[in-house]
Protein backbone atom coordinates (compact mmCIF):
# COMPACT_ATOMS: atom_id res chain seq x y z
CA UNK A 1 0.00 0.00 0.00
CA UNK A 2 1.38 3.49 -0.94
CA UNK A 3 2.00 5.82 1.86
CA UNK A 4 1.50 8.89 0.19
CA UNK A 5 -1.30 9.49 -2.79
CA UNK A 6 -0.58 12.20 -5.49
CA UNK A 7 -3.98 13.80 -5.87
CA UNK A 8 -4.34 16.66 -8.84
CA UNK A 9 -7.00 19.23 -8.48
CA UNK A 10 -7.85 20.94 -11.68
CA UNK A 11 -9.60 23.91 -10.18
CA UNK A 12 -9.63 27.57 -11.90
CA UNK A 13 -10.75 29.28 -8.45
CA UNK A 14 -7.65 30.04 -6.18
CA UNK A 15 -10.18 29.91 -3.13
CA UNK A 16 -11.95 26.29 -4.42
CA UNK A 17 -8.67 24.77 -4.63
CA UNK A 18 -7.54 25.99 -1.04
CA UNK A 19 -10.64 24.54 0.19
CA UNK A 20 -10.15 21.44 -1.01
CA UNK A 21 -6.34 21.42 0.23
CA UNK A 22 -8.01 22.55 3.72
CA UNK A 23 -10.41 19.38 3.25
CA UNK A 24 -7.87 17.01 2.81
CA UNK A 25 -4.96 18.00 4.39
CA UNK A 26 -6.11 19.69 7.47
CA UNK A 27 -9.80 17.98 8.11
CA UNK A 28 -9.46 14.62 6.64
CA UNK A 29 -5.83 14.28 7.43
CA UNK A 30 -5.41 12.78 4.21
CA UNK A 31 -1.62 11.52 3.53
CA UNK A 32 -1.28 13.31 -0.04
CA UNK A 33 0.58 14.79 -2.60
CA UNK A 34 -1.78 17.62 -4.21
CA UNK A 35 -1.21 18.94 -7.44
CA UNK A 36 -3.17 22.13 -9.09
CA UNK A 37 -3.57 22.68 -13.03
CA UNK A 38 -5.83 25.87 -13.42
CA UNK A 39 -7.95 24.81 -16.45
CA UNK A 40 -8.41 21.62 -18.51
CA UNK A 41 -5.09 21.91 -20.57
CA UNK A 42 -3.00 22.27 -17.61
CA UNK A 43 -4.97 18.77 -16.32
CA UNK A 44 -4.39 17.19 -19.45
CA UNK A 45 -0.69 18.43 -19.98
CA UNK A 46 -0.20 17.09 -16.14
CA UNK A 47 -1.55 13.88 -16.68
CA UNK A 48 0.97 13.43 -19.65
CA UNK A 49 4.20 14.45 -17.55
CA UNK A 50 2.88 12.41 -14.30
CA UNK A 51 1.65 9.16 -14.77
CA UNK A 52 1.49 8.62 -11.17
CA UNK A 53 -1.41 10.09 -10.35
CA UNK A 54 -3.80 8.45 -8.23
CA UNK A 55 -7.19 10.54 -8.70
CA UNK A 56 -8.21 13.79 -10.22
CA UNK A 57 -11.04 16.25 -8.53
CA UNK A 58 -12.41 17.89 -11.67
CA UNK A 59 -13.90 20.83 -12.12
CA UNK A 60 -16.12 20.90 -15.12
CA UNK A 61 -16.38 24.71 -15.38
CA UNK A 62 -12.94 26.35 -16.04
CA UNK A 63 -11.84 28.80 -18.76
CA UNK A 64 -9.15 27.47 -21.70
CA UNK A 65 -10.40 23.69 -21.75
CA UNK A 66 -13.40 22.78 -19.70
CA UNK A 67 -13.71 19.59 -17.80
CA UNK A 68 -15.67 17.84 -19.81
CA UNK A 69 -13.60 17.93 -22.67
CA UNK A 70 -10.41 17.43 -20.31
CA UNK A 71 -11.81 14.38 -18.97
CA UNK A 72 -12.21 12.72 -21.88
CA UNK A 73 -8.91 12.96 -23.25
CA UNK A 74 -7.60 11.87 -19.79
CA UNK A 75 -9.52 8.88 -19.60
CA UNK A 76 -8.67 8.21 -23.55
CA UNK A 77 -5.16 8.17 -22.49
CA UNK A 78 -5.49 7.05 -18.86
CA UNK A 79 -8.62 4.87 -18.16
CA UNK A 80 -7.43 3.62 -15.22
CA UNK A 81 -6.90 7.21 -13.17
CA UNK A 82 -10.11 7.86 -11.47
CA UNK A 83 -11.81 11.37 -12.07
CA UNK A 84 -14.23 12.84 -10.01
CA UNK A 85 -16.21 15.70 -11.82
CA UNK A 86 -16.83 18.40 -9.18
CA UNK A 87 -19.13 21.63 -9.92
CA UNK A 88 -20.99 24.01 -8.18
CA UNK A 89 -23.94 24.67 -10.72
CA UNK A 90 -24.88 20.74 -11.15
CA UNK A 91 -28.10 19.96 -13.03
CA UNK A 92 -28.83 16.40 -14.44
CA UNK A 93 -27.35 17.01 -17.93
CA UNK A 94 -24.13 17.83 -16.78
CA UNK A 95 -24.44 14.61 -14.87
CA UNK A 96 -24.68 13.03 -18.20
CA UNK A 97 -22.62 14.78 -20.05
CA UNK A 98 -19.57 13.96 -17.08
CA UNK A 99 -20.26 10.49 -17.07
CA UNK A 100 -20.31 10.42 -21.08
CA UNK A 101 -16.76 12.23 -20.95
CA UNK A 102 -15.54 9.62 -18.56
CA UNK A 103 -16.29 10.79 -14.76
CA UNK A 104 -16.14 8.25 -12.29
CA UNK A 105 -18.42 10.32 -9.74
CA UNK A 106 -20.16 13.37 -9.54
CA UNK A 107 -19.91 15.94 -6.51
CA UNK A 108 -21.61 18.80 -5.83
CA UNK A 109 -20.24 21.59 -4.27
CA UNK A 110 -19.71 23.10 -1.56
CA UNK A 111 -17.74 19.43 -1.33
CA UNK A 112 -18.59 18.16 2.41
CA UNK A 113 -16.08 16.05 4.40
CA UNK A 114 -18.19 12.57 4.69
CA UNK A 115 -18.86 13.08 0.69
CA UNK A 116 -15.00 13.33 0.05
CA UNK A 117 -14.07 10.82 2.32
CA UNK A 118 -16.65 8.47 0.41
CA UNK A 119 -14.95 8.63 -2.95
CA UNK A 120 -11.74 8.74 -1.59
CA UNK A 121 -12.11 5.76 0.38
CA UNK A 122 -14.11 4.13 -2.92
CA UNK A 123 -11.08 4.92 -5.16
CA UNK A 124 -7.87 4.92 -3.05
CA UNK A 125 -7.33 3.93 0.69
CA UNK A 126 -7.56 6.79 3.80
Amino acid sequence: NKTKYSILIAEDEQLNFMFLETLLIDVIKYDCILHHAKNGQEAVDFCKENSNIDLILMDLKMPVMNGFEATRIIKENYPNIPIIAQTAYSTDVDKRKAFTAGSNEFISKPISKTDLTEILNKYIKV
